[in-house]
């Protein structure tokens, strides 16, 4: 039997991935539907959904009409019974009952699971930033709740780890625990907004190998207000020198998009053995300036608390995890509202909005895996060179 890189060329340029490897990963997903009336193996319809979010599709109905339009040449690659694909009410259903996200989310992390890494890895080397995000197609009128998503995710790699939805009598704090127990945090820096800098979390994360890097805000006002005070200029008296700190910053300058940048962050170890906070090793503002068109400015000040200590951490390092945290607004969640148009879609049977995430979250992962930046790029690229070759099954 020809496997289906067999029957499908592309060039390098254009293939993203080995499309056998994610099938085969697919297949391994357990097919809830009743064996009466299943037309379509599941793996089948998963990968069509892949290919048709590749190629720009990003709507339930979008991506039905895309794959009836090749009916033809995806049921010859497929090796499909039927020369049809399903109705949209078919993948409807297909999304939102036949499989359930944990299971996709499984074999997901099996195809990127690739790129192994070391046995012992250094520690606070890697990076995996925490972050909550509504789907806001999924809020139904009249309401201020829809599906919310919590992700774990490497911004280096451009890849989700994990992504589990929070339940409606839920919340972000009670939901990261339970992302962070799925991973293997030896060697990871878990990074997170002010929602996660939780002491119960912080605890579960070193005891498990890991470290932690939170923003502090009023959430936690004692260790706010600690690390606000730290800062704080020194008034010196007259005959008396100043107390002796150990202050050591860094520095960073970016331009691009119309504004300019500079980020400055002072770190210290002071508190360490002083605060309460849970393996407290260093504590950290950051100032920023940005200089905007039209003449304006914008400044902000924060703070932040880490248990990496500063002989594993420089201040360059905590700048860059920082900085990191924020990536994942820009590499992920803005590149599914703004390209894929995540928030528009008003899919709300079963599973399906969530399932529909993780699908998005691997076209992102397989973009970066590409190295290429623009994802609206790259899909009119892929959808262009993915039908020249579909065009080869039936020539």
């Amino acid at each position: 039997m020809t496997t289906i890189s067999e029957r499908l060329f592309l060039p390098n340029h254009a293939l993203l991935f080995d499309l056998e490897q994610l099938y085969r990963c697919l297949q391994t997903v357990p097919d809830r539907r009743k064996r009466r009336g299943r037309r379509y193996p599941l793996a089948a319809l998963l990968m069509i959904v892949v290919l048709a979010k590749l190629a720009g599709q990003d709507s339930s109905r979008a991506i039905a009409h895309w794959a009836k339009l090749r009916k033809h040449e995806l049921s010859r690659l497929f090796q499909l019974k039927r020369q049809a694909m399903p109705h949209y009410s078919t993948w409807s259903r297909v999304l939102g009952q036949a499989v359930g996200p944990e299971e996709i989310e499984q074999a997901l992390s099996q195809f990127f699971d690739d790129q192994k890494r070391s046995q012992s890895p250094k520690r606070g080397s890697i990076q995996v930033c925490l972050d909550g995000k509504t789907l806001r197609g999924t809020i139904p009128a009249g309401h201020s709740h829809g599906v919310h998503l919590m992700a774990a995710y490497l911004p280096e790699q451009g890849v989700v780890l994990m992504q589990m939805q929070i339940g409606d009598k839920t919340n972000e704090i009670t939901t990261a625990p339970k992302v962070v127990q799925a991973l293997d945090l030896r060697g990871v820096v878990v990074t997170g907004d002010a929602m996660q800098a939780q002491r119960e979390l912080s605890v579960q994360i070193v005891e498990a190998q890991g470290d932690y890097l939170w923003i502090a805000k009023d959430n936690q006002p004692e260790m706010h207000e600690e690390i606000a005070l730290l800062f704080q200029p020194q008034q010196s008296r007259p005959g008396w020198s100043a107390v002796p700190m150990d202050f050591r910053s860094a520095t960073t300058f970016n331009k691009g998009h119309g504004r300019l940048e500079q980020r400055t962050i002072t770190v210290s170890s002071l508190l360490a053995g002083y605060s309460t906070f849970p393996y407290l090793a260093q504590v950290f503002r950051l100032e920023s300036w940005a200089q905007l068109t039209g003449g304006r400015s914008r400044h902000e000040i924060r703070y932040g608390l880490t248990s990496l200590p500063a002989a594993v951490a420089s201040p360059e390092r905590l700048l860059a995890l920082v900085r990191g945290q924020w990536g994942i607004e820009n590499g992920l969640h803005y590149r599914r509202d703004a390209t894929m148009r995540e928030d528009h879609s008003q899919l709300r049977m079963g599973h399906a909005p969530h399932l529909l995430a993780l699908l998005n979250n691997t076209v992102v992962g397989l973009m970066a895996r590409q190295g290429s930046t623009n994802l609206a790029e790259l899909r009119r690229e892929f959808a262009y060179q993915f039908d020249q070759a579909l065009a080869t099954l039936v020539a």
